[in-house]
């Protein structure tokens, strides 16, 4: 079968790394993929996986070559494309494509309609409102005494949440997204969250529109900076599974979120099938949902898909055609941790084009693979093309293994103002 990846960061990198390991495709493309994704190989005939030099939001060239090319399986990775509804329009001229339809990313693409249907359904969440209007968003921060999230309702790379601790700096947030436009349209209304403290965790399930099966716990480190300081980026780096959670309390977790959910899915004829990801925070009063995402986590894909061992192609189909129930997630009892490498000034600007040494060495590490975020090829060497650049993940026998080797690779790779959290999964040791 002949398989189209959509997207070119890390999150693709790994998915593409994935399905290249099962025996069933025999031709991998990715649109646009990146220099590591260009490396990898097919095992059912060592042929290379193909980038094409298509955007992940050019929809009709991207539906133009799947129909040329007769791809079997498009695999859709980012948000962007989802929320502008490319599984729909594959599916409208008879093509395959993976990943939530335009209605059922509504959960992702805006945080007020995620809202308004998790308060119908019951779905655990904390105080809320919406707003069109900068002064009445600041007066609801105020009733909350101005500690509060704000978030722009459109997409925004994950980084359209500005955290307030007061009544000032809430009025600042609610400025820079609605009157200042920092994240662009996606702030034309805004989401006024209720904070909450506790510990936040990722929760992954595959969904076929009536099962969801869930994935292992993980955790994400959103922060620039060591010690959760710094600015929210697209995340830093992250673990699995994590060892304050235990499978039965993850599961009881999970039921609480996830039964009224998919009650409410089917309630509201939403039929969500692809990855559906809430971060949740564990507050002394349960699992309060903070958001949802309709496609894999980026860098949880980085430390689920090494820990997998069934066929992933298997499991997509599958999720497409309602038949989940027939199979049993399978994972390794090894933990995994990934290490973003970043380019430096990131989230803000930062330069492209610095060479990077060090990556075969690293990869070369039994345990290890270095998926590649945001690089290019330039005068046949390997250079940064984005904010996050790497995500150096490793496998080891427990979390603290995993870690030092994750570190060990990452030390080996170097570009002009790289740099890394130096404390990931190190709350959980």
């Amino acid at each position: 079968m002949k398989i189209l990846v959509i997207g070119g960061g890390g999150r693709e990198h790994t998915l593409v790394w994935k399905l290249a390991q099962s025996p069933r495709p025999t031709k991998i493309w990715c649109a646009p993929g990146n220099a590591g994704i260009a490396n990898e190989t097919l095992k059912s005939n060592n042929s290379k996986v193909e980038c094409i030099q298509i955007g992940a939001e050019d929809l009709k060239a991207l539906l133009e070559f799947a129909q040329n090319n007769e791809v079997d399986l498009t695999v859709v990775g980012p948000d962007n494309p989802l929320a502008m509804g490319i599984v729909d329009k594959f599916q409208a001229i008879g093509l395959r494509a993976w990943g939530p339809t335009q209605q059922a990313a509504q959960f992702e693409s805006s945080k007020i309609f995620s809202q308004e249907f998790m308060d119908r359904n019951g779905v655990p969440t904390m105080k809320s409102a919406s707003f069109q209007s900068p002064s009445e968003a600041k007066s609801f921060a105020a009733e909350l005494g101005g500690k509060c999230a704000v978030k722009a309702d459109g997409l925004a790379l994950g980084k359209g949440v500005l955290i307030c601790n007061s009544t000032d700096e809430a009025n600042v947030a609610i400025e820079q997204i609605m009157t200042d436009r920092t994240f662009g349209e996606a702030g034309a209304s805004v989401l006024v969250q209720e904070l909450i403290t506790g510990t936040e965790i990722s929760l992954h399930a595959l969904c076929d529109g009536k099962t969801a099966k869930l994935f292992p716990s993980s955790q994400d480190h959103k922060r620039a900076l060591e010690n959760d300081l710094g600015l929210n980026t697209g995340g830093m780096g992250t673990y699995s599974p994590v060892p304050f959670l235990k499978e039965d309390k993850l599961h009881e977790i999970a039921n609480t979120v996830l039964e009224p959910w998919l009650s409410g899915c089917t309630r509201e004829g939403i039929d969500f099938r692809g990855m559906i990801y809430p971060g949740i925070m564990l507050t002394d009063d349960g699992p309060k949902v903070l958001e949802f995402n309709a496609r894999f986590g980026d860098p949880e894909t980085q430390v689920y898909l090494p820990r997998l061992k069934n066929d992933l192609v298997d499991l997509l189909e599958a999720s497409i055609d309602g038949t989940l129930n027939e199979h049993e997630l399978q994972w390794t009892d090894q933990s995994a941790v990934c290490v973003v490498m970043a380019s430096g000034g990131y989230p803000n600007d930062y330069e492209k084009g610095k060479v990077i040494s060090g990556i075969e060495a690293a990869d070369a590490i039994s345990g290890v693979k270095v998926f590649h975020a945001g690089t290019t090829i330039k005068d046949n060497k390997i250079v940064n093309s984005g904010g996050r650049v790497l995500g150096v993940t490793a496998l080891g026998d427990n979390l603290l293994a995993a870690r030092n080797l994750a570190y060990k690779a990452a030390a080996m790779i170097h570009f002009d103002g790289a740099f890394s959290r130096k404390d990931i999964a190190a709350k959980a040791l």
